[in-house]
């Protein structure tokens, strides 16, 4: 076992290696052929009064004047040593910038995350042991109207009725307008998080429910399940006993392979509440053309994506022996 857990990880490590450079480079490219100059959006609106000679010394100090591959392979080696650069719009390591705007995202996508599962696998098991009910058709109207709803869209009309019309919550930011650091409680950031939480916690809960709803479904049809019903089992017994171990392997996966669309979503909420985490800092740096901090976020939310895919993977391990001992399910 020892043995093929090491296996595991060493394969999973060197995948990701080859992950980080592909999307370094592919990322690197799309950055540097983009049509925003980096330049400008580092003057922004003094670029009139900027000289040429000016400009060119601007270029310099960012390597900007250097080829493609050069500029590259000189920010690689950089990052081989823990260095990301220095962020353009804030003037700090990229390291910093990221660590610090991850502390507020991480809150924010925990609270959904948890959220979006607890309630999505709630609400697929109820559909399924309810099938063709008033109950099992209005949870799975709600997964397929949200499935298609974008997040921004979703986190505007919350905004609107939520904090303009009823005042329940502030409209946006993380803390309080005009309150000094020291003075924000843990109160006052929960109030800011509600409406941006509730955003990504709403939408994600659609795919959870109707995945668990399916495969709950597939296994109510089973040959085991009409003979423990044969036997007298019912309800939530049948359900606990037969059906929660083949419905939570596929969930925890499932919900472990959504930090992708998490991060995606969060991007959108952040700049709707303007709530200053890491998705806000992306738009910006896209915006802006900070290089570095842009090319920082790509790298740490590949790495972020994968490592939700590598824990739902050893705890599908962890759980189902079948996989664990190398046999196929």
């Amino acid at each position: 076992m020892m043995r093929s857990m090491i296996t595991f990880i060493w394969m999973k490590s060197i995948r990701l290696v080859f992950l980080l450079v592909a999307i370094s480079f592919i990322s690197f490219l799309l950055v540097s052929y983009s049509p925003i100059d980096p330049i400008q959006a580092y003057v922004g609106a003094d670029m009139m009064r900027v000289s040429p000679e000016q400009r060119e010394q601007i270029a310099q100090y960012w390597g900007l004047d250097k080829p493609l591959l050069e500029r590259f392979f000189h920010w690689g080696a950089a990052v081989l040593q823990g260095d990301l650069g220095i962020s353009m719009m804030y003037r700090l390591p990229v390291g910093e910038v990221i660590a610090e705007r991850f502390a507020a995202s991480f809150a924010l996508m925990g609270v959904s995350w948890v959220l979006s599962g607890l309630i999505g696998f709630t609400a697929g098991v109820i559909a399924a042991m309810n099938k063709d009910t008033w109950l099992d058709k209005l949870i799975k109207w709600y997964c397929y109207t949200l499935a298609s709803t974008p997040a921004f869209w979703l986190g505007l009309v919350l905004l609107i009725f939520f904090a303009v019309w009823l005042g329940w919550f502030p409209i946006g930011l993380g803390v309080p307008v005009g309150v000094l650091a020291e003075n924000v409680t843990w109160g006052d950031r929960l109030l800011h998080m509600t409406l941006p939480a509730l955003t990504l916690s709403v939408i994600g809960i659609a795919p959870i429910a109707l995945h668990t709803r399916q495969k709950l479904l597939d296994v109510l049809a089973s040959d085991y399940i009409l003979f423990a019903r044969a036997r007298g089992e019912r309800g939530f017994r049948l359900f606990w006993r037969h059906g929660l171990r083949a419905v939570a392997l596929p969930a925890v996966t499932l919900q472990f392979a959504g930090f992708s669309e998490l991060f995606g979503g969060a991007v959108l909420a952040e700049q709707v509440f303007s709530y200053p985490g890491l998705g806000q800092a992306t738009v910006e740096a896209g915006l802006r053309g900070d290089v570095p901090l842009l090319l920082g976020i790509v790298l740490f939310s590949a790495v972020f994506v994968f490592t939700g895919n590598t824990v739902a993977d050893l705890i599908y391990r962890a759980i189902d022996p079948r996989i664990r001992e190398g046999r196929s399910v």
